[in-house]
């Protein structure tokens, strides 16, 4: 009998975060799933702790079967070899139609979609092992179906946490795949209905051509070596509520607060990062913030900024790269947002700046100013609608930067690439919203570069305040060099940035 077979939709396009990751659900009917493959370059303890968490919330809720490894099994002993050698010759005899293992048991629809992914897999292989004989792909075939038994069983395993039958949506991630054959096995994962995330901390796996479309990638940090425990429920739910500096930043503790606002350079200078403006305290005179602003999401404000016709230099109008006049920089405004922090009650908390760097609603900010939040309000110049979110896409405390996305297209500002180094001396504009007021620009220059917590920083004059955190710190060609990120007490002009080589790390993937 032909077995039935379930149409996979592949979304690895709209994968590009952890948070992605774990949203990614089926499509409705039950011939008709959503699946992924995907890789995480260079993800981080921090990355790999809210994985956990927010697939342990899932599979509280019955919506989710999740599991976290580290290694396949090794080679089958010799009585389970023959069972899969006879598994692998009833494959060939059903035309490699329906592959029956114990975990697939007497299951038809899982048993063809199983047949159907080996053959594929095998195809895939042989096609960089030109040659390969009968007796290669056996023992090839043999592998896959142990470790599909194996890792399936396990996964299968988490089903105690769900309250639901647990069974539609399951996702497993797995630590530094080295191998083809072992990344082979996770695409035929796929291929069966399993959402799969290779966590490659320390460096990618090298893929021969014909395997490199197979999974999407996006980057999440740089390559290191990192220890991560084992995932198990009860680890899963101490890493909800993690030490400082890691986990979902929704979950912060003092201890995180206290790091992020203290750091030293030398021993002897107090680096503080800026509280985000809260508007509900008392305004220096004789600024005045109307009221409005605090229920920003159910009284839109439209912001209109007097535009001035600019006359273009011959440089500019030829293409080249050329200087922008401080009104031009000025006009670049319109590309830096002002986020407000809302609690689950919907109450405003405080307020920061944010940088436009991807157009598909990608918002650069400092991770001070995203953490702590329920969820987020969002406003951008000449546009009356205020955009709520509650997706923090990426984050790195060491860095204290943080991506959260708005359903809107954007216009980016570019990021500065280099060739040249930055200077002393050199001009800067800065665009936020220091105590609320949106979008103010000042200017100022570099006065020069400082190493805190081993984040080289830029120092500038231009001025900032509270709520400048997140803003952008540009060039005189209206490229993104920095963000605003902390300034030094009790002192005048002193204002810390991180700089462009960070950013571009950080943000890539985003941008553009």
């Amino acid at each position: 009998m032909e077995c039935k077979i379930t149409k996979y939709m592949y979304h690895v396009e709209d994968v590009c975060s952890i948070d992605a990751f774990a949203k990614v659900r089926n499509e409705s009917g039950a011939e008709r799933r959503a699946v992924c493959f995907v890789r995480a370059l260079g993800a981080g303890r921090d990355d790999i702790l809210r994985l956990d968490s927010l697939l342990l919330q899932n599979m509280r809720e019955g919506t989710v079967l999740y599991n976290r490894i580290h290694t396949l099994p090794s080679a089958p002993a010799a009585q389970d070899a023959a069972y899969y050698s006879g598994c692998y010759q009833n494959w060939t005899a059903s035309r490699k139609s329906c592959m029956r293992t114990k975990a697939s048991g007497d299951d038809a629809v899982l048993s063809g979609l199983l047949g159907k992914a080996v053959s594929e897999v095998t195809e895939k292989y042989r096609q960089i092992k030109p040659g390969m004989s009968e007796t290669i792909e056996r023992n090839f075939v043999v592998k896959l179906l142990h470790w599909f038994d194996v890792v399936t069983q396990e996964l299968t395993a988490r089903r105690i946490c769900a309250q639901g039958d647990g069974g539609e949506n399951i996702k497993l991630a797995v630590h530094n795949v080295e191998k083809e054959q072992e990344f082979l096995f996770y695409y035929m994962l796929a291929l069966v209905g399993v959402d799969v995330i290779l966590l490659q901390s320390k460096s990618d796996i090298l893929l021969s051509q014909p395997l490199k479309g197979l999974s999407a990638e996006f980057v999440l940090g740089n390559y290191a070596d990192i220890a991560v425990p084992d995932f198990s429920p009860e680890k899963a739910q101490t890493a909800a509520h993690p030490a400082a500096g890691t986990g979902d930043l929704r979950q912060g503790t003092g201890a995180e607060t206290e790091h992020a606002e203290n750091r030293q350079e030398n021993g002897n200078i107090r680096v503080v990062i800026p509280q985000r403006h809260d508007r509900r305290k008392t305004q220096p005179q004789p600024v005045e913030i109307p009221r409005r602003q605090e229920r920003v999401q159910e009284q839109p404000v439209r912001v209109s900024v007097p535009r001035h016709p600019v006359q273009d230099s011959p440089s500019a109008r030829s293409g080249a790269r050329a200087e922008k006049s401080f009104e031009q920089l000025a006009q670049l405004a319109s590309s830096v947002v002002m986020i407000n922090i809302h609690d689950n009650k919907g109450e405003f908390m405080g307020s920061g700046s944010g940088i436009m760097i991807g157009r598909k609603g990608y918002i650069l900010t400092n991770q001070h100013v995203a953490s702590g939040g329920s969820y987020y309000t969002v406003r951008i110049e000449d546009d009356e609608t205020c955009y709520k979110t509650k997706e923090i896409i990426k984050y790195n405390h060491v860095l204290d930067l943080a991506v959260i996305r708005i359903d809107r297209t954007l216009n980016p500002l570019p990021v500065y690439k280099g060739p040249q180094g930055l200077v002393r001396g050199q001009k800067v504009v800065a665009i936020g919203s220091p105590l609320g007021l949106f979008n103010s620009v000042s200017d100022g220059i570099i006065s020069g570069f400082r190493k805190f917590d081993g984040v080289d920083m830029i120092q500038f004059t231009a001025p900032t305040s509270p709520g400048s955190s997140g803003g952008a710190v540009l060039n005189m060609y209206g490229e993104v060099i920095g963000i605003s990120t902390a300034g030094i007490p009790d002192a005048q002009g002193i204002n810390l940035a991180v700089g462009y080589e960070f950013i571009n790390i950080f943000a890539q993937g985003f941008t553009g």
